[in-house]
């Protein structure tokens, strides 16, 4: 018989506090793409997607950090990770540190984003205001025969 504690186990849910497990339970977001919100008590500060590229454990010098063009997870950032297993399958993280909480979902690339997690800003085409380009091809003919200059 051993005086330790056996190690713990989850399915599909549960609150971690191990660095290591932490670390791995975050592992397999490496090169993914996410949906993020930065939660302050029970206020959505800001919101996003974009890659993990980095996730570093035992680096105090490595800060988290994220944007839309890339996320660095450094497991000593945070004191527990939260996660639960959705209905659809997808898992989503809480990572959290005192009254703040990063919440992370893992986005399949045929997904649809749901808006209030992910908001993107986008161009909309506004169709009486946009401009007509002819590229010219080799040898300096346009489409349809005519010359780059628009002289036929």
């Amino acid at each position: 018989m051993t005086s330790l504690p056996p190690a713990k186990f989850f399915v599909n849910r549960g609150v971690v506090g191990s660095r290591t497990d932490i670390y791995h339970l975050l592992r397999p977001l490496l090169k993914q793409s996410v949906a993020y919100a930065y939660v302050r008590g029970r206020d959505v500060v800001a919101h996003g997607a974009g890659p993990v590229e980095r996730l570093a454990i035992d680096r105090p010098d490595v800060s988290s950090y994220f944007t839309p063009l890339s996320i660095c997870l450094n497991v000593d950032s945070f004191e527990y990770l939260e996660f639960e297993t959705r209905p659809e399958g997808l898992i989503t993280y809480a990572l959290v540190q005192g009254d703040e909480r990063v919440v992370l979902t893992y986005i399949p690339a045929d997904a649809e984003l749901d808006a209030p997690l992910v908001a993107q800003p986008t161009l909309d085409l506004v169709r009486d205001e946009y401009v007509q380009m002819e590229l010219g091809g080799l040898g300096g003919q346009a489409a349809g025969g005519d010359s780059a200059d628009g002289q036929g």
